[in-house]
């Protein structure tokens, strides 16, 4: 359990809405999907009603503090399959980066490249009071894109296994990777988002770890999660 699982969920019963991608930049195709994860009847780019409005509301920021930039749509609603998938893909990219054969590891070599995986990856969990963030529909992964349809640098590319993908690893070298982070943070903060600490890129609203973030800050006001896992139909 991560300390965020501590967190009790009362659902709201939101639905989950459709992005208006027109509104953002999007990787085409769908990083995960190039990779062969099968979303079946489900999107991608779909997200909880008042998620999507946040989101819209921190690209809003983003204009006003540099008109002709967008938040770039990496990853958004994601089924407990396709976090399942996203693992085990992890798993075997890490193995073939090393030149190492499952069958051959031995139970520590194993645990410790696990334990890789998962300090990037959310356990594909099917208990309901577990969910991954991302299979909620109130998890986002994001990043920037200039005016000049260009995406910004942010020192480390999105899902790499390293310390670089913890948000403040330039914050004493690499002055503008660390400014861009923060920019990214600020607008996020600004509609309402928390970011997940180990990872730059990835932030949320409404979900354990939203909740678990904001009573680190503001234990005297603590809050509860509003969203679960995602078990009905898109709308």
């Amino acid at each position: 359990m991560r300390p965020y699982h501590k967190i009790p969920i009362i659902e709201c019963g939101e639905p989950l809405v459709k992005i208006p991608l027109e509104l953002f930049a999007v990787e085409t195709p769908h990083p995960y999907e190039k990779l062969g994860a099968n979303y079946g009847e489900h999107s991608p780019y779909y997200l909880r009603e008042s998620v999507v409005k946040n989101l819209i509301k921190a690209q809003n920021y983003l204009q006003l503090l540099h008109p002709g930039w967008y938040i770039q749509i990496f990853d958004a609603y994601r089924p407990v399959a396709v976090q399942q998938f996203m693992v085990d893909y992890s798993f075997a990219q890490a193995l073939q980066e090393r030149g190492l054969i499952a069958a051959n590891l031995s139970p520590q070599e194993k645990e410790n490249i696990w334990k890789q995986v998962y300090e990037i990856w959310a356990l594909p969990s099917l208990n309901i009071n577990t969910p991954p963030p991302h299979s909620t529909g109130s998890a986002v992964d994001i990043t920037l894109v200039d005016d000049g349809g260009k995406v910004v640098n942010m020192g480390s590319p999105i899902d790499e296994m390293s310390e670089r993908s913890h948000p403040d690893y330039y914050v004493n070298s690499h002055e503008k990777y660390h400014q861009f982070r923060q920019l990214l943070l600020d607008i996020m903060l600004k509609a309402g988002f928390q970011r997940n600490p180990k990872e730059w890129w990835h932030f949320s609203f409404g979900d354990q770890m939203w909740a678990w973030l904001c009573n680190q800050s503001n234990p005297d006001h603590p809050v509860t999660a509003r969203y679960g896992r995602w078990e009905s139909q898109l709308v």
